[in-house]
């Protein structure tokens, strides 16, 4: 174990940790939760016009559920490579996919002017957004525990959760303000796409907060005894076991000739069953002599 390793992160370094997992998971959670705010009011006018109003609803609901099925996949891809690759990095793209998905949702043209791709497009962004914040919400959580103090784990492991109603609240206020301050021809025609394009400056905030922190303690320890171990098992090392099995080989005494073959007289048979039965009864007889007498 490491010096670093054996003393734990500074006090510092985890609370800009958990900091950077809250802020990183509320921005998540923000681009999630206005889909479905903009599904409510108007998605199936932008997107499924073809619709009567309830079944345009139901489908812009239908495309707000794709997003439920991505997250565990995200989390399942975003774990097996933040296993290999680290931590940060898989924040980092995490961070990213879901800002660019959300972005491109403020700029998808609605059904009129490319029409049925328009859905198919934003069903697919959708998909984005569920792969990202799949990945976000176990890798910020797993971020905050290696980095907090072994007696505060439970605490600073339970930052990232806030992050879902902060971004939760985020979302809702963004839009209630955009309907207190637009009218409804205006929030229909452009008003709804501020939120998702306001996402952009978010990202770039928390991007700018998730490349200052550290890589994880615990990968970085893990990565460091691999490459140890990878170097005192490396390939040099066959040659050496085979050369010092040679030299055993060679000077291994030679085997000393028997005493027939000294004496120039060939080697005694084996005794035949008979006589080494004789034999072996001669010294019962003698030792049950002394016995009887």
């Amino acid at each position: 174990m490491t010096p670093t390793a054996e003393a734990g992160p500074s006090l510092r370094t985890s609370r800009k940790v958990a900091l950077a997992s809250l802020v990183g998971t509320t921005i998540e959670w923000y681009d999630f939760f206005i889909f479905g705010t903009a599904a409510a009011l108007v998605f199936n006018q932008i997107f499924f016009p073809e619709f009567d109003p309830v079944t345009g609803t139901l489908a812009a609901f239908g495309s707000f559920a794709v997003g439920f099925i991505a997250r565990p996949i995200g989390g399942a891809v975003f774990a097996h490579y933040g296993d290999r690759i680290g931590r940060k990095p898989m924040l980092v793209w995490s961070l990213l996919m879901m800002g660019t998905a959300t972005a491109l949702m403020g700029l998808l043209p609605g059904y009129d002017a490319i029409g049925v791709w328009a859905p198919v497009l934003l069903v697919l962004l959708r998909f984005a957004q569920g792969f990202g914040v799949g990945g976000e919400w176990g890798g910020a959580a797993l971020m905050a525990v290696e980095h907090a103090p072994a007696h505060r784990r439970g605490f600073y492991g339970s930052w990232p959760q806030v992050g879902v109603p902060a971004g939760l609240l985020l979302g809702t206020g963004a839009f209630a303000i955009l309907s207190a301050t637009l009218t409804d021809e205006q929030f229909v025609a452009w008003g709804w796409r501020i939120p998702f394009l306001v996402s952009v400056v978010l990202i770039a905030v928390g991007m700018w907060i998730r490349l200052t922190v550290s890589e994880s303690p615990v990968f970085q320890e893990t990565l460091d005894a691999k490459s140890a171990a990878r170097s005192r098992c490396s390939t040099p090392c066959a040659p050496t076991r085979r050369r010092s099995r040679s030299p055993r080989a060679r000077s291994s005494p030679p085997t000393p000739p028997s005493t027939s073959a000294r004496s120039g007289s060939s080697p005694t048979p084996p005794p035949t069953s008979g006589t080494s039965a004789r034999r072996s009864s001669t010294p019962t007889r003698r030792s049950a002599r002394p016995t009887s007498r």
